[in-house]
């Protein structure tokens, strides 16, 4: 035999809802990975950890330039010195592909920057292999440069040679 429901189970019922929804709720939130909210432009603020990676560079404290720097191109992805700074620390840790990533990422926001389309070469001929790609930025540099680089003139020589 049921017990006859009146207004004395109402209130248990509301909160036994309540607390269901509370915890589906926070069962949901729980199984979502939370996202990390993109970086607003703040160039003044890129400026300062970019200052910090310097200082840790130059103390020797290779990670902590690293993230600096990476905070800085977050924070201003134009600051070309910055992303070249990061990506040839990145090189030299053997993080390649990130390196490579880095530099694409500071060419699509600063293209006439020579040094980047060098660094990129050196890298995507070097340690990636990518010949085409280095051949086309070695080519970009020296048409950004401003100067004949004879040395760099080689290499496009060689790499034309190359993949002929």
């Amino acid at each position: 035999m049921m017990p006859e429901c009146g207004t004395h189970c109402r209130p248990r019922f509301r909160a036994s809802c309540l607390v269901g929804l509370a915890m589906a709720l926070l069962a949901g939130c729980a199984s979502q990975p939370s996202q990390p909210e993109p970086a607003q432009a703040d160039p003044e603020q890129a400026r300062l950890h970019a200052q910090q990676g310097v200082v840790a560079h130059e103390a020797g404290r290779t990670a902590d330039a690293i993230a600096a720097w990476q905070r800085a191109v977050a924070l201003n992805p134009a600051d070309a010195i910055t992303v070249n700074n990061l990506a040839l620390l990145l090189k030299e840790q053997k993080r390649f592909a990130e390196a490579v990533d880095l530099l694409e990422k500071g060419l699509r926001h600063s293209p006439e920057v020579a040094e980047l389309h060098y660094n990129l070469a050196v890298i995507a001929e070097l340690y990636l292999l990518d010949l085409e790609s280095a051949l086309a930025h070695y080519r970009r540099y020296q048409a950004l440069a401003g100067r004949d680089d004879t040395v760099v003139a080689g290499w496009i020589a060689d790499l034309e040679r190359r993949l002929n």
